[in-house]
């Protein structure tokens, strides 16, 4: 069986309004934080991260974020794309409490995957709907970056 490959997609830079917490739930602290806009950029596709979403989180106690994130944008062309991200966060507890205050830390120095589903009516884009995603992503002051590859 071949291995499967990774072709850079794009890169989304997802601005973020503060985490609103729900508190404490089963096992875990639950908080949802709003996305209000960003960017998409990639070698054949641009766009505008739309101000409506959020990425409704699970924390567990020993550190571990549970990312599940909703959201869409708009490419410069004019299609809608929908975006459903899943994924986890987690690292040593003293790079967490920096990225938790707000601090910007090295990508390397925590875990941050996801894999996504894009959707999309838009024809130039239908390919999409078929094809699995994978990121790789970074907790930055107000907004979080996320590399997609596409798998092939």
């Amino acid at each position: 069986m071949p291995a499967p490959t990774l072709t850079h997609f794009c890169t989304l830079e997802v601005t973020l309004s503060k985490p609103m917490v729900i508190g404490d739930v089963h096992v875990a602290s639950k908080r949802v934080i709003p996305i209000r806009g960003g960017t998409v950029s990639g070698p054949d596709i641009s766009g505008t991260i739309l101000d409506f979403g959020a990425d409704w989180q699970s924390v567990f106690d020993n550190g571990v974020a549970a990312l599940d994130a909703r959201y869409a944008f708009k490419t410069d062309d004019g299609a809608l794309i929908e975006i459903e991200n899943f994924g986890f966060r987690h690292g040593p507890p003293e790079i967490l409490a920096k990225l938790a205050a707000g601090e910007v830390c090295p990508p390397e120095s925590y875990y941050m995957r996801t894999a996504a589903r894009l959707s999309t009516g838009h024809p130039k884009y239908e390919w999409i709907n078929r094809t699995m995603f994978v990121g790789t992503g970074a907790r930055l002051a107000s907004a979080v970056q996320i590399e997609l590859y596409a798998v092939g």
